[in-house]
């Protein structure tokens, strides 16, 4: 046997070995998290630290991982499915004795978007004059360039609105659309004191986030026709994107308005930790990339420092992170323990799957926290969005593939 033969077949036999140490590697290796777990019919009953007790109800399931709740006045729900279509769970509330369901026929008006990861729909709310004019906004990444990899195409980040009738959206119009980026990431809206509407963008990788010529890694700030306002922070000045509010933000999947203050708050991904709470400000710098409490997902740190000069702090932190998705203050008096309180949505925490819950988080008035709680870790769900009902009573959607919303409510 010649010498390039005899190489060629120690190579080949080498090959061979070394992709079966990696086979039998990978079937040695632990399997991270639980199995899926599926919801009971049946109410769930739990204890916890100051109200004692509550009952979780599944108010609809079938939802294939929703993302985001809106309640109409009649007590129906809107609910998007992330990147695909917007839903109805008619009667809600059970308002009346009327009995929950699921519409099975999608809202009709939405823009058609080719799938690819993180693209589509995103965010639901009605404007706040909605009794009036009808108008139903959401957020969705419009589809653009193919790229090597089809689940990397390019987007732009879109804010619409459109008339709701009760089965369709129509006269459906985009207000603003971002430039357009690689990759999508997910968008968060909420309106205003005066009405302005602010839209989170993400920037989970790369420098986008520091950079002002372009509208993601940030929080912005709009009218409710998707103009800019005039006293927008940067407005005016070259090389800055007037819509920019704040900035230095990598994934913010959370955004509510505390109604006594009228502050804005965020929820924002770190990358392996180093997930925020943030008190949004204008023009202010929240530091993402260089300046995060998180690490990178290999483990090493991910700055110098987390904090710095003119980087603003963030109101609450988690280590390890808890993957923060909707959030919402509870305002009502059904659950009146709770008053004040802000809630969090998890998907996982410490990046083990299938430990999603919702973050209680009790404030004084000052927005200083005091003290915290974790819910509803036992139903093993990721839980991607909270809101109140017009009930007073709290909701939950859980971004499985049979997503559900659930009610959470005084056990009688």
């Amino acid at each position: 046997m010649s010498t390039l033969r005899r190489v060629s077949s120690f190579l080949t036999v080498l090959s061979v070995f070394a992709l079966t140490l990696t086979a039998l590697a990978q079937q040695n290796q632990p399997q991270i998290g639980i199995a899926p777990v599926t919801l009971n019919a049946a109410p769930y009953t739990f204890d916890t630290a100051e109200l004692h007790k509550i009952r979780v109800v599944i108010v609809a399931r079938g939802l294939p991982h929703p993302f985001s709740l809106a309640f109409l006045p009649s007590g129906d729900a809107l609910v998007t499915e992330r990147g695909a279509r917007l839903r109805i769970v008619r009667n809600a509330t059970g308002a009346g004795g009327a009995q929950p369901a699921l519409d099975p026929q999608p809202v009709a008006g939405i823009p058609a978007t080719p799938g690819f990861r993180g693209g589509g729909l995103q965010e639901v709310a009605l404007h706040p004059g909605f009794a009036g004019n009808r108008f139903v906004y959401f957020t969705y990444n419009k589809a653009g360039a193919v790229g090597a990899n089809p689940n990397q195409r390019q987007s732009a980040v879109t804010l619409a609105r459109g008339r709701f009738d009760g089965k369709a959206l129509t006269g459906v119009e985009d207000l603003f659309t971002g430039d357009w980026s690689n990759g999508a990431s997910g968008s968060r809206i909420a309106f205003g004191p005066n009405g302005h509407v602010f839209m989170t963008t993400g920037a989970p990788f790369g420098e986008q986030a520091q950079d002002s010529n372009t509208v993601y890694g940030k929080v912005l700030r709009l009218l409710d026709d998707g103009k800019v306002p005039a006293d927008n922070p940067f407005a005016g000045k070259a090389g800055v994107r007037p819509e920019i509010y704040s900035l230095g933000h990598r994934d913010q999947l959370g955004l509510a308005i505390h109604g006594p203050s009228g502050a804005v708050i965020a929820a924002e991904h770190g990358p392996n930790g180093g997930d925020e709470v943030n008190v949004i400000l204008p023009g202010r710098n929240y530091g993402w990339p260089k300046f995060t409490f998180g690490r990178s997902y290999e483990g090493p740190r991910m700055g110098d420092s987390p904090v710095a000069a003119g980087i603003e702090p963030p109101l609450v932190i988690w280590i390890p992170s808890i993957a923060p998705t909707g959030l919402t203050f509870y305002t009502g008096d059904r659950l009146a323990a709770w008053k004040g309180n802000l809630f969090v949505g998890s998907a996982r925490r410490g990046e083990v799957p299938r430990t999603g819950g919702l973050e209680r988080v009790v404030m004084n008035d000052k927005l200083e926290e005091l003290r915290r709680e974790t819910l509803l870790t036992e139903l093993h769900q990721r839980i991607r969005d909270v809101r109140q009902g017009p009930d007073g009573l709290l909701y939950v959607l859980t971004d499985e593939d049979d997503g559900a919303l659930l009610r959470i409510e005084p056990a009688p």
